[in-house]
Parts: C-alpha cells; sequence; structure tokens
C-alpha cells in the first residue's frame, strides 16, 4: 500500500475541526476546474478560427508556388513542368502574372495588387466559392472581366451592375518618360467588373483578378509569367507534399524559389503561433494564480494535523514520507479540480463542435463559434497545469515541514 497517498486520500476526504479549510480547499478545487475548463474552450476556439483563416487563404493561395529567385518574372518551361503534370496528386497546375497597379473606377483612384490569372484558374479555383456579388467570371466573348475584393469594391464603388469599366494603369516597360506628354509613358487597360468575392480583410482590401493576356498587354511582356500556382489533391499528405516541393526545387535548381503555404504568408503563420501561445501563457498564469488558494487550504491543514505528523514521527515514519503525505493531499486537490475541468471543458468544446449551439454576433461568414478540439492541447493543459499543481503543494511542505529539523511540532513552536 502507497502509506503517503492513503493518508491524503483520508485528509482529503475527511471532516476538518475548522470547516474553512474545507471551504478553501473546495473553492480551489473548483477553481482549478474553471480554469482548466477555460484553457481547454479558449484553445479549441483558437483552434476553429485558427482553421477557419487558413482554409480561406488556402482559397487564395496555391498548395505550392513557383517563383524567381532574382527578379520578377520568367518563362515556364521545361521538364520539370511535364514531370509535375504527371504526378498523381497534382490536381492542377497554372500561370499567374501578379503586379502592384494604380486604377480608376468612377472618378475614384486607388493601388491595388492585380493577379493576372489563366483559363485553368478561372475554372477550378476556389475562390468562385467566396462571391458575394455577381459571378466568378474573366471573359464575357472577347471582352475581358475582373472580379474584386470586396473592401476594394467597396473603396471605388465597384458594382457588377453597373456598365463603367476599371481602368487599370502602369508605367511602361518600353518608352521613355515625356515630361510634356506624361500619358504617352503610361499603358492603359479596361476591363468591367463581374463579381465581388470576400475572403480575408487583408485579401479583400488588396487584390482584383483579371485574365492573365490582359496583364501581360499591360505589363508589355509576352510569355512571362510571375509564378505557378500548384494545387494538390485532397488525399495528398504532408509527406507527399514535401516530396513534391523537393522534387520541382532539385529539377528547377537554386534560380527558382518553391514555396508551401507556410512560405508564402511566413509572417502571418508565425503570428498565429505566437498568438496561440501568448493565449496558453496567459491562461495558464490565471490557473498558477487559481492555484494559491491549495497554498492557504494547504497550509492550515499542516497547522491542524501538527498532533498526527508527530504521532507518525514517533511510530518511526520518516520525514520524507511526511512531507509527502502533504504534498499529494495537495496535489489530489488540483487533480480533482483538473479532472472536473478537462471533462467540462472536453464536454463544452464536442457540444459546440457538434451542434453550434452559441452562434456568432453579426453577420459573420460562419453562423456558430468555430470550435476544434486537439488532443494535443488537451494532454499539453493537463500536464501543465498538473505540474502547476504539484509545484504549488511542495510550496506550504517546504515552509511548515523542513527536511532537517527536529519534529514538526518543535518547527510550529519555533515560529
Amino acid at each position: 500500500m502507497n502509506l503517503p497517498l492513503f493518508f491524503a486520500g483520508r485528509y482529503l476526504f475527511a471532516k476538518k475541526s475548522h470547516n474553512v479549510i474545507n471551504i478553501i480547499s473546495a473553492i480551489s478545487a473548483v477553481g482549478m476546474a474553471v480554469g482548466t475548463a477555460a484553457l481547454i474552450i479558449v484553445l479549441s476556439v483558437y483552434n476553429g478560427f485558427d482553421s477557419l483563416v487558413k482554409s480561406m487563404l488556402s482559397d487564395f493561395d496555391p498548395d505550392i508556388l513557383i517563383t524567381p529567385a532574382e527578379g520578377k518574372v520568367f518563362i515556364p518551361e521545361g521538364e520539370v513542368y511535364d514531370w509535375i503534370y504527371d504526378q498523381e496528386t497534382v490536381k492542377n497546375m497554372s500561370c499567374v502574372l501578379t503586379e502592384n497597379i494604380f486604377v480608376s473606377y468612377d472618378g475614384r483612384q486607388s493601388m491595388v495588387t492585380a493577379k493576372g490569372v489563366d483559363w485553368v484558374f478561372e475554372e477550378e479555383s476556389p475562390v468562385r466559392d467566396h462571391i458575394r456579388s455577381g459571378e466568378f467570371s474573366l471573359h464575357r466573348g472577347d471582352i475581358p472581366l475582373a472580379v474584386a475584393g470586396s473592401s476594394l469594391a467597396y473603396r471605388l464603388g465597384i458594382n457588377p451592375r453597373f456598365v463603367s469599366p476599371i481602368e487599370l494603369y502602369f508605367p511602361s516597360r518600353t518608352r521613355n518618360f515625356s515630361v510634356s506628354n506624361p500619358a504617352a509613358s503610361v499603358e492603359s487597360v479596361n476591363v468591367w467588373p463581374s463579381g465581388i468575392f470576400a475572403i480575408n480583410s487583408e485579401i479583400d482590401d488588396r487584390y482584383i483578378i483579371v485574365p492573365i493576356d490582359v496583364m501581360k498587354e499591360l505589363l508589355e511582356y509576352g510569355n512571362e509569367v510571375s509564378g505557378v500556382e500548384i494545387r494538390v489533391t485532397e488525399d495528398c499528405s504532408r509527406k507527399e507534399l514535401r516530396r513534391l516541393i523537393t522534387g520541382i526545387s532539385e529539377r528547377l535548381g537554386p534560380e527558382f524559389r518553391v514555396s508551401d503555404r507556410f512560405r508564402q504568408n511566413e509572417s502571418l503563420y508565425k503570428m498565429m503561433r505566437y498568438e496561440k501561445l501568448s493565449i496558453f501563457g496567459i491562461l495558464v498564469f490565471i490557473v498558477i494564480i487559481i492555484a494559491f488558494n491549495i497554498f492557504g487550504s494547504l497550509s492550515m491543514l499542516i497547522i491542524e494535523k501538527h498532533g498526527d505528523i508527530r504521532i507518525l514521527e514517533s511510530m518511526g515514519m520518516k520525514r520524507s514520507c511526511v512531507r509527502n503525505i502533504f504534498i499529494l493531499e495537495g496535489w489530489l486537490i488540483s487533480l480533482t479540480g483538473l479532472t472536473a475541468g478537462l471533462v467540462l471543458g472536453i464536454g463544452l468544446s464536442l457540444l459546440q463542435q457538434e451542434y453550434g449551439f452559441i452562434k456568432m454576433p453579426g453577420n459573420f461568414i460562419v453562423e456558430a463559434y468555430p470550435v476544434i478540439l486537439s488532443v494535443t492541447d488537451v494532454l499539453v493543459a493537463a500536464i501543465c497545469i498538473a505540474v502547476v499543481g504539484y509545484g504549488i503543494a511542495r510550496i506550504p511542505v517546504s515552509r511548515f515541514i523542513p527536511r532537517n529539523s527536529g519534529s514538526a511540532a518543535t518547527s510550529q513552536r519555533q515560529r
């Protein structure tokens, strides 16, 4: 039998002579339960929003992006692209030509990022699932069309139902600047709005999508593109994706950069990771503050049980064994709260994940708060809180039951 655990369990559930000890112990356990549940729920909600942002970005950003290591454009040719097409996990591959340009619409002007795309992008891009007004179409016969981000469309007053063209401008690459006639030094192309998309605030405020032929005419390019976007099938594993990226990089050489989604938005993904770590750290700190209730209840219990301590030591129990009794007593309080908090947090998260009973306020892209319960988060949270509870339990024991003294009662009388 584990004697310290036996005594700790008896002390935990036995009635104390001072009822305040029971009250403080109960408050400590409830506080640990609430803190644990809050940690699980908040992390699950963050995972939900994190997944939502990543899924929206994945509809705009490709799984793999090929860009030149130096310069802005390149001509996509060579056997490597045939090799890419032959891979079973490659869903499609499209060429894009992206540049920051000046646009004007009905007297309103702005700098935007124009993305010229080919027919593969037009036919198969998931952006069409985010159209809020009009349709995702870049051609109406021989007439070039454009779809704009919702924030950009609002700022410029773009409406697919209007017949006014969007005027695109970019400085000519082949003509010198003329002071007497500046307009002669600028290329311009007109496109007509066909739709408005909404993905996220940053993309919606910057991007306008047009046919790649329009961008080539505006930028005075021939077969050059700024990037090749590759999308893989849904059953493509991370290992297979890494194999594809490695294979493409080896075949293209150092003149090209082959990026996955993380490298395409490295600062954003790092910020999201740091935010999650910050949230986790803040909530664990709150749990630590709550756990200090255990310090009070355990200190009072040690003082109350000094007679039992003297009896146990007189019967030959080692001081380390006595210390373990009260350390386990404090730890059991925290573990009781931890267990209750895990059940509460996991239960509420699973209910929200399955039924979405807590709705999002306003007109958001999802109706209910997105929740994704992560087993890793649960395990890490449980381990951290268990360690916190154990550490807090050791503090009053070290203070009131020193390792090297004659007896606990003597120590108490000296104090």
